[in-house]
């Protein structure tokens, strides 16, 4: 398990990706972004996160591979509930739901999904049917 500020910087990290996955971050996403991090209880890493990534003009592979692994690592949070509502928020944020932003959220949760489920059955923690 990653401490809790590395996860925290995580969701920064995929926050940015979804917001720079059509090439530009829009006002509109910046307002969401700001209003629903402060809704959260890990908001304030998370924003600081974001904005440092946007400072660097991280590429959105290096951001999305890098919170994935992280992700990985720490294993299941009640917190990933939030952080892909916040995610579809962005994706929504102009013009509805933004295709590219879209795919980013979707292959990131797939890929999430996956690998617990991978986890679980080589740890022979599911159930037989």
């Amino acid at each position: 398990m990653v401490s809790q500020a590395r996860l925290h910087d995580a969701f920064g990290e995929i926050i940015y990706a979804v917001a720079i996955a059509d090439g530009l971050i829009q006002e509109e996403e910046l307002h969401v972004i700001n209003e629903k991090l402060e809704e959260v209880s890990w908001g304030g890493d998370a924003k600081w996160s974001f904005h440092w990534e946007r400072k660097k003009g991280t590429e959105l592979k290096t951001a999305y591979l890098r919170a994935l692994d992280t992700f990985k690592e720490n294993g299941p949070t009640p917190h990933y509930y939030e952080l892909i509502e916040i995610l579809e928020e962005i994706a929504k944020a102009s013009d509805g739901f933004e295709r590219k932003e879209g795919q980013v959220i979707s292959i990131f949760n797939k890929s999430l999904r996956l690998h617990f489920l991978e986890y679980l059955n080589e740890n022979r923690l599911t159930r037989k049917k």
